[in-house]
């Protein structure tokens, strides 16, 4: 699955086709200004079941050389098997449309731009066949757009550079001088290069400040980037009301000493609470029937001896809760010759 900057690399030159001729200069070659460019398929599948497709294809018609092809790749990290593809592409196109055919690798990061850009041969050494040397656009020579009149003279190139050095600690100055530069641009114009931007700076930490550019300096803008940004304020504001509100809730409680459990408390501490009230209660009713069944022994010991127990004694026995006293008073009533005597020096 391609990724955002992935796509945003390479849509932005489909979308701005002239950004080539204006790129070609940071890349050391001089490109004739095109005086049309079209938009070709990218589909590069033979007869053959593998599928092949270029990112982008461009055709330049030129005044001054004719016209030529250009296939841009976004490439987003190193893989030995590009190399090949790309000598694929490029002899594929100029064998079907019999034109010169340039290939523009185009990356966010100075080591994948440094191994892109080497020269690949196929064949032995001495006999290289075929010679690739593709032209890289990176971090390494697209410009650094901080001036906003710069990055206003060229929006398009203005995001490339953004794209570009979207991992660069210099890309927060580009971001507030392109968001400077399309303040003022029309919606169908400052809306794309936005788009692209955000696609580009992938989930570099770059694209919450370009979110939150286009939600400030922006307003009149709707898109999914002001959205998100909106969602996050909403998400942070909401959990903001939770806690007054329950902290709201836990005074209003403590005035009123209610004893109410709110739906908000965890189910965990809910859980830790109510175990260790059984535990309590657990404890207390084993006190309490320990108590109840040492009363009734003694009163067993006493009705088995045959005294006389009266209502006093009975309800004295029945209503003592110190489990030793009641030990104290059975041990007595196994030789107590009343009833009564199971309390003296008690």
């Amino acid at each position: 699955m391609v990724s955002p900057p992935h796509e945003a690399m390479h849509r932005i030159f489909q979308h701005d086709p002239g950004l080539f001729s204006r790129v070609s200069r940071f890349l050391g070659v001089d490109i004739p200004t095109p005086v049309k460019a079209t938009a070709l398929p990218t589909d590069l599948t033979e007869t053959n079941p593998v599928e092949r497709r270029v990112d982008t294809l461009l055709r330049f018609e030129t005044a001054e050389q004719g016209p030529f092809l250009l296939a841009i790749e976004a490439q987003g990290r190193k893989h030995p098997d590009k190399p090949a593809s790309w000598a694929y592409y490029t002899a594929y196109l100029w064998s079907k449309y019999r034109l010169p055919t340039a290939l523009l690798v185009v990356c966010q990061d100075h080591a994948t731009a440094k191994w892109a850009q080497q020269s690949v041969s196929c064949g032995p050494p001495q006999m290289p066949t075929l010679t690739l040397r593709p032209m890289v656009a990176g971090p390494h020579n697209m410009p650094v757009i901080t001036d906003p009149e710069e990055a206003r003279a060229d929006l398009a190139l203005a995001s490339l550079a953004a794209i570009t050095h979207a991992a660069e600690p210099v890309v927060d100055a580009i971001l507030k001088a392109l968001s400077t530069a399309l303040r003022d641009e029309p919606k169908d114009i400052a809306s794309p290069l936005i788009e692209f931007t955000a696609q580009g700076l992938g989930k570099n930490p770059a694209k919450h400040l370009w979110r939150n550019l286009v939600a400030v300096d922006l307003s009149f803008y709707k898109s999914y980037l002001a959205e998100e940004v909106r969602e996050e304020v909403r998400k942070e504001v909401r959990e903001e009301v939770q806690r007054e509100v329950r902290q709201e809730v836990r005074e209003e409680v403590q005035r009123e000493v209610r004893q109410e459990v709110r739906e908000e408390v965890q189910r965990e501490v809910r859980q830790e609470v109510r175990e260790e009230v059984q535990r309590e209660v657990r404890q207390e009713v084993r006190e309490e029937a320990r108590v109840k069944d040492r009363a009734e022994d003694i009163l067993f010991v006493l009705e088995q001896r045959g005294l006389d127990i009266s209502d006093d004694v009975r309800s004295r026995i029945t209503g003592c809760t110190d489990p030793e006293l009641l030990r104290l008073w059975l041990a007595r009533a196994l030789a107590a010759p009343k009833a009564e005597k199971v309390f003296e020096d008690a």
